[in-house]
């Protein structure tokens, strides 16, 4: 269903100020049932025919529809409003009046469908709904005088706007709306809001995979916004895991993290009286996949923003990037084997020092030879007097018993040599 189609629906159902979308076009409504696009309509010239100001005098037209055809066609009235410049016109930002000039009793009012400004007006009779038609009878004509001006808070970086009359119920015929410019005064240079992302960096901070980028705002023209602009931020990906984004703005000269609401971030308001003269705002943005990512491996990632009006619903700028990010990188760790603790091995006998003594004029020279557990032998000298062993000392007792041992065989020597001089 197209969204003309369903606006009209709204307005059939009883919704006064509930109006279509500007961007929408008559060719697309619904037609009422058995009727034709057949319908012409024809704007006079406004009188006074001047410039309008803000809060200023008003300028009116008469508005005629004919009915070519032999059938009477219902009429559905809808005028469109097209401004140039950045920014949504509010309801009271222009005055709109009707009056029957030769037609049924007439009621008006002004709609805001997604943003934008649109006028109606229906029969006062019965329920003075914008739902109830005008019967434009076979071959015949219904008149209606309009008012237009400007409210003193028509936005001051919008200009000129263009004024279509057609009908929400398809019964004008193609290439049968009349429009009129109306140009404002003071004359202003409109500009645009541009709005765009860049890209400044990505890489690994920490285990995670982030992405740094920049959102731009740039107004040009004269004049300001009136009201303060607010930006919604989405994100996405290709697939359906769960994505787990962790989204943070460099606000206030830190870091902060910035929550979803149904899928949807908030960032920090511009606040009114933005211009050209304001230069270029950014907001530094980073973005990284979060420990409950369901995103195996790198993906591509789509991050939209809508600026719009603060306390609006339409958005004046778009502005997408689609870049790769990665899920956090768990640390590798290697395992390691465990050491078996290595039961300490006795150290080979140190073999006893060897003493040699060499007696000498001067006294006795001990050499001692030690051959330590490594298998080193290391030789070394000294001069003095041969150290006493003392009651201990192994080398004592061998000396003792060597001794003994050489008594008794001098002795046994002795006994035999009697024995045979004897015989």
């Amino acid at each position: 269903m197209s969204v003309r189609t369903a606006a009209a629906i709204a307005v059939v159902a009883g919704v006064v100020t509930t109006l279509l979308p500007l961007s929408a076009t008559a060719a697309s409504a619904a037609p009422a049932g058995g009727d034709h696009a057949v319908l012409r309509t024809e704007m006079g010239t406004p009188v006074p025919n001047g410039p309008l100001t803000r809060g200023g005098a008003t300028e009116s037209f008469d508005l005629t529809v004919k009915n070519p055809t032999g059938k009477a066609v219902e009429y559905k009235p809808w005028m469109l409003l097209h401004p140039k410049g950045p920014s949504l016109l509010q309801e009271k930002d222009v005055v709109f009046r009707v009056e029957a000039v030769d037609a049924p009793a007439t009621t008006s009012s002004v709609g805001r469908q997604d943003g934008e400004w649109q006028g109606t007006f229906a029969p006062s009779a019965g329920s003075g709904s914008s739902a109830s038609g005008f019967d434009i009878p076979a071959n015949g004509k219904m008149t209606w005088k309009v008012t237009i001006g400007l409210g003193t808070d028509y936005p001051t970086n919008n200009g000129d706007f263009t004024l279509t009359a057609t009908s929400y119920n398809n019964s004008v015929a193609a290439g049968g709306s009349d429009s009129h410019l109306f140009t404002v005064d003071p004359k202003t240079k409109t500009g645009e809001l541009k709005t765009w992302f860049k890209q400044v960096g990505s890489g690994k901070d920490g285990q995670e995979q982030r992405a740094y980028l920049d959102l731009n705002y740039q107004a040009t023209g004269d004049g300001t916004f009136a009201t303060a602009l607010a930006t919604s931020l989405s994100l996405s990906h290709p697939g359906e895991q769960a994505a787990d984004f962790r989204l943070q703005g460099l606000i206030d000269g830190r870091w902060q993290d910035l929550r979803a609401e149904d899928g949807r971030y908030e960032l920090p308001r511009i606040a009114k009286g933005f211009g050209a003269a304001s230069g270029v705002r950014t907001l530094p943005l980073r973005v990284s996949l979060g420990l409950d990512t369901k995103i195996p491996a790198r993906t591509l990632v789509t991050m939209t923003a809508e600026v719009r009006h603060d306390g609006g619903s339409r958005p004046l700028r778009t502005a997408t990037l689609t870049f790769p990010l990665a899920p956090i990188v768990e640390p590798v760790t290697t395992p390691t084997t465990p050491v078996t603790p290595t039961t300490p091995t006795t150290p080979p006998a140190t073999t006893a020092p060897v003493q040699q003594a060499v007696a000498t004029g001067t006294g006795t020279t001990t050499t001692t030879t030690t051959t330590t557990g490594s298998g080193v032998t290391t030789t070394g000298s000294s001069a003095g007097s041969l150290a006493t062993t003392g009651a201990g000392s192994a080398t004592g007792l061998y000396a003792a018993l060597a001794g003994a041992l050489v008594a008794l065989g001098a002795a046994a020597v002795w006994i035999g040599r009697r024995r045979r001089v004897g015989a």
